[in-house]
C-alpha cells in the first residue's frame, strides 16, 4: 500500500470510530412516530428504548445514547428529571438494557415489566465472588504453567461462570433435569472446570499431553472436547450436564444442541421442554456473521425441532480474532439477527455480577414461563489476543492498553463488596490462595498421568451398541415374512372412515395394497413404507425430516395424507398397531446445515431410533458441508461419539443440469476411512428396503449416505418382488444371475447399471455380466473376489459410471478393484468437467447414449 503523504490524513476507513452506529440519524423518526409524549408515556419510552443508554461496555466503547433517549422522553437539557424519569434510568439504562417491546405479545410484555421495574432479590454475593475468583485464577495458573499454549481465556467475560450457575440453579427450582451446552472454545475449559465439574488434572492432562500414542491420527484439541457432570443446586436437585463436543467451525454446534436436547426430550416423553434445557453460548462476531445461527433461531417455534425455548448466550468481547465490530455486523448489537423473533434480548455489563446473575434468573424464568427462546448479551472485553500467543497491541493498541490497567473481574467486585458489605478484600485473596493451591496439586496429579482420562460419562442407552471396524458378527436378520407385510400393507393403505383422498392418492393407495399382497412390483416408495412399518412395529422409532419429504421431491412418498375438503392430515405410519414405535415425518424449514446438524445431534441421544435427514436434490448437501465434515464423519475419530444417522441423497444424470445431478459421491468416499461411515447406492426397491431395516436392527451404530434413485423410483427395472423382501438381505454386491462365465464385466452403481442391462438386451449380448456394487464403503473386497472367480475368463473389467473422471467412485472403486485383481481395470466415464453435467438436456441424451455404448464397445 502507498504511505500517505506528509500531513496528509490516514485513509476514512481507520478514522471510523469502533461503533458508528448512532441513534442520532433515526431520532427524529422516532419523535416524529411519537410526537405525543403524553400518550406513549415517559416510562413507556424507557421501556422501548432505554437499552440504547444502558451502561454496557466496561471499556465505554459502546457509547450510550443518553442525549437520544432524553430527546425521545421530551425532558430539556439541564432540567430536573421527572419521577418517571428517574425511575426509567434506574431500571433500564443502569448495566441491564432489555430489548423487548417488539413482543407482540402483551402477558409475555408485562412478565418482563414486572422484573425489570421490581426490587431484585439479594444475591450470594460470597457465591458470585468464588465463581469469578475460581475462573480467573483457573486462566492465570494455566498461563503460568503453560505458557505459550492456547487455552483461549475467559478473562474478561468471566462473569460467563455466575452467569451459567444462575441458570443452572433457576432451571433446577423449575424442575430441569438435564442441561445441553454448547459453546466455542473460548472459555470452554473454564467451563468445564467450574460449570461442568470437571476434575482440573483431567484438563491439565491434556496440557501435559498425556498418552499420545493412544490417539495417534485420532482425537482433538483440549478445546474442542465435550464433557459430561453433574449440578447439585441448592434445593439439593441435581442436574445432569452435556457439554457438546465442537469443532472450531463455531456455529455449527447449535443446532447440533437442539437435536440433542430434542431427543432427550422426547426419550422422557415430555414435549413441553421442562425437563430438558438447551443452553447455547455464542462469540459475539460470530452470531452476527454466520448464516446457521438465523436457520437455528428460525426452529424456535417449528413442530419438528421445538424445544421449549432455548437461552441464547453471547460471551460478547466486541471483538472478532482481530477485527473490530464495525467491521462485523451493520447494526449497534450483534445479537440484532435474533431480533427476526419475537423473544427479549437482555444486555448486560460483564463487570457487574449481580447484574449478571439477576438477568440469568429473568430469563431463565422467562423461558420456562412462556417455552420461548431468550438471548443473554454479556457484554464484556478479551483481557488477550485471540489466543495467548497473539499480541493485540498490533491490532488494538488503545484498547489494549486501557485493558492492561483494567483490573480483573473478580477484584473489581472484591473491592465492591468491601465498600457496600465490609467483605474484608483479604477473604477475596484467600480464596485465590485456596484455589491456587488447589491447582498446583492438580498440575503434580496430572504430571503423573499415563493414561489421558474420559472427560464424560455415556448414557446407557449406549450401552451394547459399537463402533470401530466393522464385523460380519453384526449382520442381522432384515427379511420379513409375507403374512407380515400384507397386513402392514394394508395398515399403510387405509385411510379414516369418511376421511377424502385425493384421487390420485387413492390410485396410488390401491396399487401399493397390491404391492403389499405380491400382485404387484413394489416400488421404492413402498419398499420405504414397509421398512418404516415392520420397523416401528417391532419398537423401533423412526424419524425423518427434509425440504417436502412428507410427500417426497418426486411425489414418491406420500407418508401425510390430506383431505381434499378439510384439509386434515392424517399419518398412517403413526397408528399401524396400539403399543407401536413413534413414527415422525416432518418437512423441514429451507436449511440444509442447521437441519442436518438437529437430526445428527437427534441420532447422538436416540441411538436405537431410525434417524434421517433426506435432501430435496443430493446436490442440496453441499450447504450442510461443515456438518458433514466435522460431525458426521469425524465424530468418532475426533470424539469417539457414535451416530447412526441415515442421510438420503437423491442422485441420478437425467438431463436436469449441474444442480440436478450429482449428489457428489466422490466427496463422501474422500471423507470415508477406518469404517467412519457407510456409503450405499441400492440398484432395486429390495435392497433399499433391506438396507433401511439393516440399519436400524444391527448395533453398529455408523453414519448411513444412501444416494436414493429419482426416475427410477418408479421404474419396474428397479422394482422388486414381494419375494425380494421376504428372503435375503442387504446384498454389497449385486451379480448378474443371467450371464455365466462372462468375458467382460461391467462395474457400475446405480441407475446407470440398468441402462446397461436394457443395452446389454437390445443387442443381444451373452458375454457380458454388469455387476451393481451396491455398497461402496466399507469396500466389499469379498464379494467382489467371489463375482471375479464366478467368471474366470472375464479379462476384460470395466467401471463404468455417469459422473465424469473427476468425479464419482472412479478415482475409489479402480484402485481397490486393481488391486484386488492384481492389474489394470478400464472405465467409462464423461470427461472431466468443472461443472457435473450439462444444462441441455438433448446433449445430456447424447452423452448418455455415447456412455453405454462405450461400455459395450470397448476393449
Amino acid at each position: 500500500m502507498r504511505p500517505a503523504a506528509a500531513g496528509q490524513s490516514p485513509s476514512p476507513i481507520d478514522a471510523r470510530p469502533v461503533y458508528p452506529f448512532a441513534l442520532m440519524d433515526r431520532t427524529q423518526a422516532i419523535l416524529d412516530q411519537h410526537q405525543e409524549s403524553s400518550a406513549v408515556g415517559v416510562l413507556d419510552a424507557f421501556r422501548r428504548y432505554g437499552y440504547l443508554a444502558a451502561d454496557l461496555d466496561p471499556m465505554g466503547r459502546l457509547v450510550p445514547e443518553t442525549e437520544s433517549l432524553a430527546r425521545l422522553t421530551a425532558q430539556e437539557p439541564g432540567s430536573e428529571p421527572s419521577p418517571e424519569t428517574a425511575l426509567g434510568r434506574r431500571w433500564y439504562c443502569g448495566s441491564i438494557g432489555l430489548e423487548f417491546m417488539h413482543i407482540l405479545d402483551p402477558a409475555r410484555r408485562r412478565f418482563l415489566t414486572k422484573r425489570m421495574e421490581s426490587e431484585p432479590q439479594a444475591p450470594d454475593r460470597h457465591r458470585l465472588l468464588a465463581l469469578l475468583v475460581r475462573g480467573e485464577t483457573f486462566e492465570q495458573v494455566i498461563q503460568q504453567r503453560y505458557l505459550g499454549s492456547k487455552r483461549f481465556s475467559i478473562e474478561g467475560v468471566t462473569s460467563l461462570l455466575p452467569l451459567l450457575d444462575g441458570l443452572l440453579e433457576t432451571a433446577a427450582e423449575l424442575d430441569a433435569e438435564q442441561v445441553v451446552l454448547a459453546m466455542p472454545h473460548r472459555g470452554r475449559l473454564s467451563v468445564m472446570a467450574t460449570t461442568i465439574g470437571r476434575p482440573a488434572a483431567e484438563l491439565f492432562a491434556g496440557f501435559e499431553d498425556v498418552d499420545p500414542k493412544s490417539i495417534l491420527g485420532s482425537g482433538d484439541v483440549k478445546y474442542h472436547m465435550g464433557a459430561t457432570g453433574n449440578h447439585v443446586a441448592k434445593n439439593g436437585r441435581t442436574l445432569r450436564l452435556h457439554l457438546v463436543s465442537n469443532p472450531s467451525h463455531l456455529e455449527a454446534v447449535d443446532s447440533v444442541a437442539m437435536g440433542r436436547a430434542r431427543a432427550k426430550l422426547d426419550r422422557v416423553g415430555d414435549p413441553s421442554g421442562k425437563k430438558v434445557l438447551g443452553i447455547v453460548m455464542h462469540g459475539d462476531a460470530a452470531f452476527a456473521g454466520q448464516g446457521v445461527v438465523a436457520e437455528t433461531l428460525n426452529m424456535a417455534e417449528l413442530e419438528g425441532y421445538r424445544v421449549g425455548g432455548t437461552i441464547q448466550v453471547v460471551v460478547n468481547n466486541l471483538i472478532g480474532f482481530t477485527t473490530e465490530p464495525k467491521n462485523l455486523h451493520s447494526s449497534r448489537f450483534a445479537t440484532d439477527v435474533a431480533k427476526r423473533l419475537p423473544i427479549p434480548i437482555f444486555h448486560v455489563n460483564a463487570e457487574d455480577p449481580e447484574a449478571v446473575a439477576r438477568v440469568a434468573r429473568m430469563a431463565c424464568e422467562y423461558r420456562y414461563a412462556f417455552a420461548s427462546d431468550v438471548v443473554i448479551d454479556l457484554i464484556g472485553y478479551r483481557r488477550h489476543g485471540h489466543s495467548e500467543v497473539d499480541d493485540p497491541t498490533i491490532t488494538q493498541p488503545l484498547l489494549y492498553k486501557k485493558i492492561a490497567a483494567f483490573a480483573p473481574t473478580w477484584k473489581n467486585y472484591a473491592r465492591e463488596l468491601s465498600r457496600t458489605i465490609g467483605l474484608p478484600e483479604s477473604e477475596a485473596e484467600g480464596m485465590v490462595a485456596t484455589y491456587r493451591a488447589e491447582l498446583h496439586q492438580a498440575q503434580k496429579t496430572a504430571e503423573e498421568l499415563h493414561k489421558k482420562p474420559s472427560l464424560r460419562t455415556m448414557p446407557s442407552y449406549w450401552n451394547g451398541f459399537s463402533g470401530g471396524p466393522y464385523k460380519p458378527e453384526y449382520e442381522v436378520e432384515t427379511a420379513v415374512p409375507a403374512d407380515r407385510l400384507g397386513a402392514l400393507a394394508e395398515g399403510l393403505t387405509r385411510a379414516p372412515e369418511g376421511f377424502h383422498v385425493h384421487d390420485k392418492i387413492k390410485k396410488l393407495l390401491e396399487q401399493r395394497l397390491e404391492m403389499g399382497h405380491g400382485a404387484r412390483l413394489i416400488d421404492y416408495g413402498m419398499a420405504e413404507a414397509l421398512a418404516f412399518a415392520s420397523l416401528v412395529t417391532e419398537g423401533v422409532p423412526v424419524r425423518l425430516s427434509g425440504q417436502d419429504c412428507r410427500r417426497g421431491t418426486f411425489n414418491q412418498r406420500h407418508s401425510v395424507l390430506i383431505d381434499t375438503e378439510t384439509g386434515r392430515g392424517v399419518l398412517p405410519l403413526a397408528a399401524l398397531e396400539p403399543d407401536q414405535a413413534r413414527f415422525e415425518v416432518y418437512d423441514s424449514l429451507l436449511s440444509e446445515a442447521a437441519v442436518l446438524g438437529f437430526e445428527y445431534g437427534y441420532s447422538r441421544d436416540y441411538p436405537e431410533a431410525l434417524v434421517m435427514w433426506e435432501a430435496q436434490f443430493g446436490d442440496f448437501a453441499n450447504g450442510a458441508q461443515i456438518i458433514l465434515d466435522q460431525f458426521v464423519t469425524a465424530g468418532e475419530d475426533k470424539w469417539g461419539l457414535l451416530s447412526g444417522l441415515t442421510i438420503l441423497l437423491p442422485h441420478g444424470y437425467e438431463g436436469q443440469g449441474p444442480e440436478h445431478s450429482s449428489a457428489r459421491i466422490e466427496r463422501f468416499l474422500q471423507l470415508a476411512a477406518e469404517h467412519n461411515i457407510q456409503v450405499c447406492q441400492p440398484s432395486t426397491a429390495g435392497q433399499y428396503f433391506h438396507l433401511l431395516r439393516r440399519q436400524a436392527l444391527r448395533r453398529w451404530r455408523k453414519p448411513l449416505i444412501v444416494f436414493t434413485p429419482k426416475s427410477m423410483l418408479r421404474h419396474k427395472d428397479s422394482s422388486s418382488n414381494l419375494t425380494d423382501l421376504t428372503d435375503g438381505g442387504f446384498h454389497n454386491v449385486v451379480p448378474d444371475r443371467k450371464v455365466e462365465n462372462a468375458r467382460r464385466i461391467l462395474m457400475c452403481s446405480g441407475k446407470i447399471g440398468h441402462e446397461l442391462l436394457r443395452e446389454r438386451e437390445r443387442r443381444g449380448d451373452t458375454q457380458t455380466a454388469v455387476v451393481f456394487v451396491d455398497q461402496l464403503y466399507p469396500f466389499p473386497d469379498q464379494e467382489l473376489e467371489a463375482i471375479f472367480a464366478a467368471h474366470p475368463q472375464a479379462r476384460d473389467i470395466v467401471w463404468v459410471q455417469e459422473e465424469p473422471a473427476n468425479m464419482g467412485a472412479l478415482f475409489f472403486v479402480q484402485p481397490r478393484t486393481e488391486r484386488l485383481l492384481r492389474r489394470p481395470i478400464r472405465s467409462v466415464k464423461r470427461s472431466a468437467s468443472g461443472s457435473p453435467a450439462t444444462g441441455s438436456a438433448t446433449a445430456h441424451t447424447l452423452e448418455q447414449k455415447t456412455l453405454v455404448s462405450m461400455a459395450f464397445g470397448i476393449g
